[in-house]
């Protein structure tokens, strides 16, 4: 007589602690924050964002509001920062430049970087005469100095926000296009492209589906730091009167409207200064960081 032993496992769903996705995220974020500038930048972002988000919140005064009883008044406590020739809180322009500051910088880069891409995916993907024609084209952009062609484009399309963001923007088609184009190249030579191209997969699929997913990092890094380079640009074309007009908010007049009372009242253009620095410092501190944990060989 055999005893016959009949043994049930249970029915569990066994899985790795990390799929590879989150494997890799979670590599990336500790690498990140391993980077203490990366993290103060980080939080300089946060800081900015929220309170752009939350202006109308945040200031005590609107931030049009003349009152010229109360010019050029220094820091107290009904005034943190003083008022301007007009009368008006420089808290909340500040508060509220932060929207007109960072939302042209965000705009100007979304711009650069949409047909920077394109230009990029096209050139490296097809070569040959396609490549050289396009790339000529962006050695002509990048022959002039990035606030000279803005300024031109600002000439021929007249002051305003939209224009000072198309203008900054212009001058970062190239950058991306560059660096898309460099990357495209090194993904394209991969055994699997070809392997997908073998299976009946189109151009558009191939370059859409399986090129620009392995090309983001360093798309997302210049972004980050070319946001740096866009808020301080379109800050100099307001403070040249070409950006932003009077009553506007944004920084870059503000700036402008302050150099005339340096001496008197600095305060006027010290804070919305500060302002554009911390900002800038952040983008540039925190980029460095994401280049950082993208790069594979600063991970030891």
């Amino acid at each position: 007589m055999s005893l016959e032993v009949k043994t049930e496992q249970p029915n569990v769903v066994t899985k790795t602690l990390f799929s590879p996705k989150e494997s890799k995220l979670k590599d990336f974020l500790s690498t990140l924050l391993i980077n203490k500038a990366a993290l103060v930048g980080a939080i300089i972002i946060v800081f900015y964002i929220f309170i752009a988000l939350f202006a109308p919140l945040l200031a005590p005064y609107s931030p049009y509001e003349i009152n010229l009883e109360n010019k050029l008044m220094p820091p107290s406590i009904d005034h943190w920062m003083g008022t301007d020739d007009k009368g008006r809180d420089i808290l909340s322009r500040v508060l509220y430049g932060s929207r007109l500051s960072m939302g042209v910088g965000f705009a100007a880069v979304l711009f650069g970087a949409f047909f920077g891409i394109i230009f990029g995916l096209v050139a490296g993907y097809y070569g040959k005469w396609v490549d050289s024609f396009i790339m000529r084209m962006m050695d002509v952009m990048l022959a002039f100095p990035g606030i000279l062609l803005a300024l031109a484009i600002i000439a021929a399309l007249g002051p305003s926000l939209i224009n000072v963001t198309i203008a900054v923007g212009a001058f970062s088609v190239p950058l991306f296009a560059r660096i898309v184009r460099g990357s495209t190249l090194e993904v394209k030579r991969l055994e699997y492209i070809d392997a997908i191209r073998s299976l009946g997969a189109n151009d558009l699929t191939i370059i859409v589906k399986h090129v620009f997913p392995n090309i983001l990092s360093p798309i997302i890094v210049q972004g980050t730091l070319r946001l740096a380079t866009a808020i301080l640009s379109a800050a100099g074309l307001s403070f040249l009167g070409l950006g932003a007009q009077p009553p506007s908010p944004e920084w870059g007049t503000m700036l402008s409207s302050g150099r005339d009372f340096l001496f008197s009242a600095p305060y006027i253009a010290l804070f919305p200064g500060l302002a554009i620095s911390i900002l800038v410092l952040g983008f540039n501190i925190f980029g460095d960081g994401l280049r950082d944990a993208f790069d594979p060989r600063m991970k030891n």
